[in-house]
């Protein structure tokens, strides 16, 4: 038994510690070559945005931003800006840009914020996603799996149609798109013999196929950001001093009657399920095409199943310390604030403004922004969906959750392993280190 601050949290209620054997095993050579094509614009249709233009290691592997700026924009973080001209941006991302850590997890098995990517065998061929059928042959993993998606979305990679070719073949169909990019790389030399080392069934230029250049990706990112050093698995490990004494009466609350854990279980800290928090709703939604109005709906969406109306999936919380601003939309920018949010949200819900949220200035898209928030059916709606008890507890013991949750950021994380690359070999400007 643990005591800490009043209630015991006995040691089976606490996960087990992370460490390498939970996570997928990769080939450095793959994620070095995987580090260059997560850092390469030539992935773009526009050839104007990167992988790290959205999941940047200096903000956390996110952007920094409630809602991302992508195709059209200019600058990284939250100086990124909306364009300017024609090649100004049309919309707004309608999610926040998830971190990337601990995305190998052996365990893991859904991902982005509506589960709409998933392992299983709905069209026999190892997932469910919105590619279907069509998805490629020859992926390794679900990581591989997701990388491949953004790189075919309008508003983040691939770009508006007649703008290039990439676009335009997304246009008619997603999977038309991927053969494009892989003839992009694999007419680079430098990347064609990277792959003809890295991949022992490549033996030319000619071989290289999207799925190689997700797998690359994904070799990068679980070598790059696989987290388990943090102070918390010390102290699973049976280290007792790696945590503060408030930390310690943080975690208490966490796995006891702040109930943090019912949803946030497990090695992970996610039970991978849907839930309905609440989250105030801004930006343009990820509208479906008989949508009445801008809005978001969340696993509903993928599952079309009315209870799971406005939920989102439980996110892992390795190193949430570095990844604000916080949940589906980005709403909070803290984690005081994304806290007092979960442990009673209706409250939070009517107390919360828009000047919470990390919008960029987009005057153009201005009056979508809060649009929502003009149909008082659809806030209603949002409002009953929550299915959370609120929690009553001090003002102290919320700075004591955040202070565990802050005992959760691995030692590694903040430098990583390859870093970032000072050139790619398409010769493309690549998105430099920020300054601190």
């Amino acid at each position: 038994m643990i005591l800490l601050c009043g209630t015991p949290v006995f040691a089976n209620d606490l996960p087990p510690p992370l460490g390498p054997d939970d996570f997928i095993q990769v080939d450095e050579v793959q994620a070095k070559l995987g580090q260059l094509l997560f850092y390469d614009r030539i992935l773009s249709g526009n050839r104007n945005i990167a992988c790290s233009t959205c999941h940047h290691p200096d903000l956390g592997t996110g952007d920094g931003l409630s809602l991302g700026i992508g195709e059209g924009g200019e600058g990284l973080g939250p100086q990124r800006t909306a364009g300017t001209g024609q090649d100004r941006i049309r919309k707004r991302i309608p999610r926040n840009a998830p971190g990337l850590w601990n995305l190998g997890a052996k365990d893991l098995h859904v991902m982005f914020h509506d589960g709409r990517l998933s392992i299983a065998e709905t069209y026999e061929n190892g997932f469910n996603s919105p590619a279907e059928e069509r998805l490629p042959d020859g992926l390794d993993n679900l990581l591989a799996a997701q990388a491949i998606f953004p790189l075919v979305a309008q508003f983040e990679m691939a770009g508006n149609p007649k703008e290039n070719e990439v676009a335009g073949a997304v246009h008619n169909r997603m999977d038309y798109a991927w053969p494009i990019l892989s003839d992009r790389v694999r007419h680079i030399p430098a990347y064609a013999e990277a792959f003809v080392q890295a991949f022992s069934h490549i033996n030319s230029a000619t071989d290289i196929t999207i799925a190689d250049i997700a797998n690359a990706l994904s070799a990068f990112m679980i070598w790059e950001w696989s987290s388990y050093d943090a102070p918390f698995d010390a102290y699973l490990a049976g280290d007792g001093s790696a945590l503060t004494q408030r930390q310690k009466r943080g975690l208490d609350l966490f796995y006891g009657r702040a109930g943090c854990a019912e949803c946030h279980s497990g090695a992970l800290m996610s039970d991978q399920g849907f839930h309905a928090l609440g989250l105030p709703p801004f930006g343009p939604g990820r509208t479906r095409t008989f949508d009445p109005m801008v809005r978001d709906v969340g696993r509903m969406g993928e599952s079309d199943a009315l209870e799971d109306a406005y939920a989102f999936r439980t996110p892992m919380l390795r190193n949430v310390a570095l990844t604000a601003p916080y949940g589906h939309n980005g709403a909070y920018p803290t984690l005081e604030g994304i806290v007092r949010h979960h442990l009673d949200p209706i409250a939070a819900f009517d107390r919360w403004t828009p000047a919470v949220a990390n919008l960029p200035d987009v005057p153009w898209l201005s009056t979508i922004d809060f649009m929502v928030w003009q149909d008082s059916r659809e806030i209603a709606r949002q409002r009953a969906a929550v299915s959370i008890t609120p929690q009553k507890i001090r003002d102290a013991d919320v700075a004591d959750i955040v202070a565990f949750l802050q005992a959760l950021t691995g030692e590694t994380a903040r430098q990583g392993r390859l870093g970032v690359p000072d050139h790619v070999p398409s010769g493309l400007p690549v998105d430099a280190r920020i300054p601190r």
